[in-house]
């Protein structure tokens, strides 16, 4: 192995302990910015951290995985908002430290493994200050990766390799019951290793005992939860939920950019060359293989990730720091490869085709969309990559870009996150108002907003049951019937006060049709800005008729204070 001329294997690896927790605890010492979505970490959080049941008392399209460590911080550190940052403080140091696990037990060159480590920190981890379960996900596949890598190439006792795998597995499944997509890919990259695993070692114990393993902590977390429609809620495409994944979206948004992922893979295959000719040493290399198989299957998955995970667009960009390490442990081929094979040449101009091949996919996609009848016209009933943005004239709404503007507010759930103006005016006066004050805890709220940290500030309790959903994005976590029972009750006057955030540019992310009958059957009584920065929203708070003197004699308190 070669040694670094400057520091030797040992100081590097302090060095990379270092980077991954240095870098991660960056935004403990930073006050932040109301974060867009950050309202949905923080309120399955809640929910599991005041003893809520998944599945019983409330709804969602996937598993509850990605709120388990948040919900632990919220015990340990209170809910509030900035409790979600120190929770992500840990998901980036077990995601660095489970990359950096994956290239020990692969023996890359030290030097290479560090500058690994280092573009996976500050590409994919140190951003991301927040929670998401999108960012989660994958850390999740990682360290399961991570496990399994340690079973494969660690030599150590035998029960011991077999708890490897079994945490594999754990891990995995956890990943999966994140979220479906990512997880499904860490499952399949698992067992398409483990089957080269079972060929080269011409045994299948391992797959079978992964399995096994994996099939029973799925069983054991599942079966609680079917009694309350857990087959209605988690989403495997059927109805009323649709699959996001289209093979047609995956090649259009392929060609027509993901551009480092093209030039990876170009490099990737160019270098493998030597590899492929000589294929049967190329199989029989088992560490080498495992290697290449592990590198194109995270590429191949970022492919896939960036159209079923479609928002924010930068959700796949895992991926530089694995290209990377495999790119820079061969460049000894990349220089040999274009002078000793001639069909090398070849796959050298195919993929710079490839590599830009956005400049001409723009024409070819216009006949490929014609042969197998594509249609351009979008259904927006269906929310998918193409849909969840409407095409509405917002440029002329006023939106909160200047954020030197934002100030904090006073509600301690709110601590260290600073907000637009009016959005701190507009909770300031939620929560100080006399009457919500003296009977908060006991007012039927619906809050179809961002501001989901107000369930703690006012004390308010939360709706239970299987038929309530999470949250409220039209055709993704709420469907027609929860629209329905919400109008039922809206005409009813069970609320004593509905907080609803009006983003016209999404598409029904919190239902229209809500707000058509808010105004028929509520009073309006306030109105704010919601929480955004780029896009227009405005929070507008109803009462029913009933209840309109008890929340204004809040402004008549103020007018009597100001005289």
């Amino acid at each position: 192995m070669a040694k670094s001329l400057l520091l030797n294997e040992k100081q590097l690896s302090r060095l990379e302990w270092i980077i991954i927790i240095g870098f991660a605890i960056i935004p403990l010492f930073v006050s932040f910015p109301y974060r867009v979505n950050i309202f949905l970490s923080w309120e399955g959080a809640y929910r599991l951290y005041i003893g809520q049941i998944p599945y019983r008392d409330f709804g969602l399209p996937m598993g509850f995985g990605f709120w388990v460590i948040p919900a632990i911080f919220f015990k340990i550190f209170g809910p509030h908002l900035i409790t979600l940052v120190k929770a992500q403080v840990l998901i980036n140091i077990l995601s660095g430290f489970a990359f950096r696990s994956i290239y020990q037990s692969l023996d890359i060159d030290p030097v290479i493994r560090f500058c690994s480590v280092l573009i996976f920190v500050i590409s994919y981890s140190f951003f991301n200050f927040w929670p998401w379960y999108d960012h989660s996900v994958i850390v999740f596949e990682i360290i399961g990766l991570a496990f399994l890598f340690k079973y494969l190439f660690n030599k150590s006792g035998r029960t011991r390799k077999w708890i490897h795998l079994i945490f594999s597995a754990l891990f995995l499944f956890w990943s999966f019951f994140t979220k479906q997509d990512g997880g499904g890919m860490g499952l399949l990259i698992a067992i398409s290793i483990l089957l080269y695993e079972s060929y080269y070692q011409k045994n299948f114990r391992a797959l079978l005992y992964f399995t096994i393993s994996y099939l029973c902590i799925a069983l054991l977390v599942i079966l609680p939860f079917l009694p309350y429609r857990f087959g209605y809620w988690f989403n495997y495409g059927q109805p009323p939920h649709n699959a996001r994944l289209s093979i047609y979206d995956v090649i259009d948004t392929f060609l027509s950019g993901s551009e480092w992922i093209k030039f990876y893979l170009f490099i990737i295959l160019l270098q493998s060359i030597p590899l492929f000719a000589a294929w049967k040493d190329f199989l029989r290399n088992r560490k080498e293989f495992i290697f290449f198989l592990f590198t194109i299957a995270i590429i191949v998955e970022a492919i896939i990730f960036q159209v079923t995970s479609y928002t924010p667009p930068d959700n796949n960009i895992f991926f530089h720091a694995f290209a990377f390490a495999f790119i820079f442990s061969h460049f000894d081929a990349l220089r040999d490869a274009l002078h000793r094979y001639a069909f090398a040449v070849v796959i050298a101009l195919i993929g710079i085709l490839l590599w830009w091949s956005a400049t001409f996919w723009k024409y070819t996609n216009r006949i490929v969309k014609r042969i197998f009848h594509i249609e351009n016209e979008l259904n927006y009933n269906i929310v998918s990559m193409h849909t969840y943005m409407l095409p509405l004239p917002c440029d002329t709404l006023e939106t909160n870009a200047d954020m030197s503007k934002w100030v904090y507010t006073n509600v301690p759930v709110f601590h260290h996150i600073f907000m637009p103006a009016s959005t701190a005016e507009g909770v300031n006066n939620l929560v100080n108002n006399p009457w919500i004050q003296t009977e908060g805890k006991y007012l039927h709220i619906l809050n179809m907003t961002e501001l989901t940290p107000l369930e703690d500030a006012i004390g308010y309790p939360l709706e239970k049951g299987s038929d309530i959903p999470l949250w409220y994005h039209k055709g993704v976590a709420l469907f027609d019937e929860q629209i329905h029972r919400y109008r039922k009750k809206i005409r009813e006057h069970q609320y004593n006060i509905v907080l609803f955030e009006y983003i016209p540019e999404l598409n029904n992310f919190f239902p229209f049709i809500i707000r058509d009958e808010l105004y028929r059957y509520y009073i309006p009584v306030d109105s704010f800005s919601g929480p955004r920065r780029a896009s227009y929203s405005m929070i507008e708070v109803f009462v029913r008729p009933q209840d309109t003197t008890k929340y204004f004699n809040f402004s008549n308190h103020i007018n009597s204070l100001q005289k």
